[in-house]
């Protein structure tokens, strides 16, 4: 029938999702964010200014964001059972897609508002929301330093950076406007800077999405080339075939990828099947980023008894 195989790295597991390893880093930028979307609320009341109350609408969302990363963080790490045998793994990839729907509702959100401003003016005090949007600048910068490194490892950690660094923009245009403002009176500004806020928001949150959609969909890693894959294994000596090639994408940091390899008898007789794992290890190991490979090795014919065992 052939012989299957799986091997993973003992540090795929001892370390659980991409994402755990920045559990201190996000607490840090959840608590600034929070922080800063208080102020910044109040200073958006006070000073009158849309651009304000904009920008902690979307810190608000991003502490939404970063506390469900958390908590899927929290899901993730416990441990497989006998019907969920990843475990909670994929947690992390749905809290990534609750996070995007949130982003393009509070985009939407700001759009409307910022028009709505143009239609009925409002007379916003520069100086206040200066002052305000200073304070949400300097905290957003420190967070996007601390979320520098996870981004490249972690979709979650990742969404988490591109809305504090939408966030840091957001309070550079509200200090713009602001400054407009007070130096000319022009009150437009205002809204102006809403608008700019609003479209930061969107095209980011659907760049995540694609991202999070297609490890939903289990498409290939994007940086795994399923055809240099199959020429890859279809080099090595004595194999004649793979058929059920798939690659896919549990949560961040954790790829996986199985395939059904035909050996010709006589090479399976000289070497054995362990050294053929082996070598199929091998030369995906040394070409590939791909934490679990699974390895079905068949004599060839085999393909049609299965496909006679499905009907």
């Amino acid at each position: 029938m052939g012989a299957g195989h799986d091997h993973g790295h003992a540090h795929a597991h001892a370390g659980g999702t991409a994402t755990a390893a920045y559990v201190g880093t996000l607490r840090v930028a959840l608590s600034i964010t929070l922080t800063v979307m208080v102020v910044e609320i109040v200073g958006g009341v006070v000073a009158d200014s849309l651009a304000l109350v904009a920008d902690a609408a979307h810190m608000a969302t991003d502490a939404l964001g970063l506390g469900m990363a958390l908590l899927a963080i929290h899901f993730a790490n416990r441990p497989p059972t006998g019907n969920r045998t990843f475990g909670y793994a994929r947690a992390e990839i749905l809290a990534a897609l609750a996070n995007c729907l949130l982003l393009l509702g509070v985009g939407g959100y700001v759009l409307y508002e910022a028009i709505q401003r143009f239609v009925t003016p409002a007379d916003t005090e520069g100086g206040l929301t200066i002052v305000f949007g200073a304070i949400g600048l300097v905290a957003n910068m420190i967070s996007l330093t601390l979320l520098m490194r996870g981004q490249k490892e972690s979709l979650n950690v990742r969404g988490a950076f591109l809305e504090v660094a939408a966030d840091a923009l957001g309070s550079f245009a509200v200090i713009v406007s602001a400054a407009v403002i007070l130096t000319t009176g022009w009150q437009a500004a205002d809204p102006i800077a809403s608008l700019v806020i609003g479209v930061m928001i969107v095209p980011r949150t659907f760049k995540l999405l694609r991202e999070t959609l297609d490890v939903l969909l289990e498409s290939a890693p994007k940086d795994v080339d399923m055809t240099e894959v199959r020429n890859h294994i279809l080099a090595l000596d004595g194999v004649e075939d793979v058929h059920d090639l798939h690659a896919w994408t549990i949560t961040s940091g954790m790829p996986v990828l199985s395939a059904h390899v035909v050996v010709s008898s006589e090479v399976l007789s000289a070497i054995g099947h362990e050294k053929m794992l082996h070598e199929l290890q091998n030369c995906l190991g040394d070409h590939f980023d791909v934490e679990h490979c699974t390895f079905q090795l068949e004599p060839g014919g085999h393909a049609e008894h299965e496909a006679h065992l499905c009907h």
